[in-house]
């Protein structure tokens, strides 16, 4: 992955837009952008959750942000209209499976036709030169087997959540053939595994209900500990969206596809394992099985990453120990010093690390 640094110079001075900003991957996105020297404007709604890495590290103040729904078209459209952003990101979506069983409809609202939202008005404004989607590794109709799915595999998904991710992927490769090849506007699909790092609190999900239960002085309750996911640190997906990013725009039609952004395959632990290097990181906690009925969820998931890695010279440079750790750094740092450390200047500190691995 040599090649990702020098290739950052792209982003200097472009109008990048990034919907879900708020969110804790589009708010780490943000965070690299405007390192880079991006004019980043996002578009979200407020952060969902208290605290937020959004609001921790004061995003408001470093990047324009307007609040508003992807399934608000119109304003969506002016939003468009007014900054004409030159790049889209797009990962603005309803995120979380369990919340799906609950609010399947809020859930194919935002994730499918929110997504068509974003294409049409990325479609009818004529600065935009390239967009990326980011869906999911869930997208794929999981059969559990044990080698990782590849780009070209059945789109697919049994709860709505996976199954609406699955649905944006039909709604972006019908986009770019019936739309986007004629505009000459390069667009493709990112799909990446079980994302961790600094700043996620959201619930229903793995370390931040850690971090809860360590910050609580209590155990934390795992639904499925044998449950194998392909984890990797927050800045290894961002990495392949941006290199993929760079590509695009120097060659439409070679880059403008699907492609999955994933850990290696000796790094796919099982929930578990990823609990037990996250305390002993942290030096406390403890693990209790939740033994209730449980929604249905996928117990094995791995990604092919071939493609990347052929064709992006792509890799992860982090292996899952230090995805864990680094993970587990920023918390102990926000915790600990919350009054006094700078946490997006912490945030600047471990993607320049990054940096230096890649």
């Amino acid at each position: 992955m040599s090649n990702l640094r020098k290739d950052m110079d792209t982003y200097r001075g472009k109008k990048v837009l990034v919907t879900g900003n708020t969110g804790f991957k589009g708010s780490w996105l943000s965070s690299w952008l405007n390192k880079l020297g991006a004019k980043v404007m996002g578009y979200s709604l407020p952060p969902q959750t208290e605290p937020s890495m959004f609001q921790v590290c004061r995003l408001n103040e470093k990047i324009t942000t307007i609040i508003g729904d992807i399934r608000d078209e119109i304003k969506l459209t002016n939003t468009f209209k007014e900054y004409k952003p030159e790049m889209v990101f797009h990962l603005a979506a309803q995120p979380l499976v369990r919340y799906s069983y609950v609010y399947a409809k809020e859930t194919y609202e935002t994730n499918v036709m929110g997504t068509v939202n974003v294409l049409e008005a990325a479609k009818n404004t004529n600065t935009v030169a390239a967009v990326i989607v980011i869906t999911t590794d869930k997208c794929y109709e999981n059969r559990e087997w044990v080698y990782g799915y590849r780009e070209t595999d059945a789109m697919g998904g049994y709860d709505p959540y996976s199954s609406s991710k699955g649905c944006a992927e039909l709604v972006v490769s019908a986009y770019r053939n019936s739309f986007f090849n004629d505009k000459n506007i390069a667009l493709a699909s990112a799909r990446a595994g079980n994302v961790i790092g600094g700043g996620d609190w959201a619930t229903d999900r793995l370390i931040p209900d850690f971090v809860r239960s360590v910050a609580e002085h209590r155990p934390i309750f795992v639904r499925n500990p044998l449950a194998a996911r392909p984890w990797q640190h927050v800045l290894e997906p961002l990495s392949g969206y941006l290199r993929l990013g760079v590509m695009m725009l120097a060659d439409r039609e070679k880059y403008s596809s699907a492609w999955n952004f994933g850990p290696r395959d000796i790094d796919v632990l099982n929930v578990e394992e990823i609990l037990q290097m996250a305390i002993k990181i942290w030096g406390k906690g403890g693990i209790r099985i939740d033994k209730h009925e449980q929604p249905h969820e996928a117990h094995l998931l791995k990604l092919d990453i071939s493609k990347a890695q052929a064709y992006l010279k792509w890799q992860p440079a982090y292996a899952v120990y230090d995805a864990v750790d680094k993970t587990i750094q920023w918390y102990k740092k926000y915790y600990e010093n919350k009054e006094n450390e700078n946490m997006y200047e912490y945030t600047l500190k471990q993607i320049q690390e990054y940096e230096r691995n890649v």
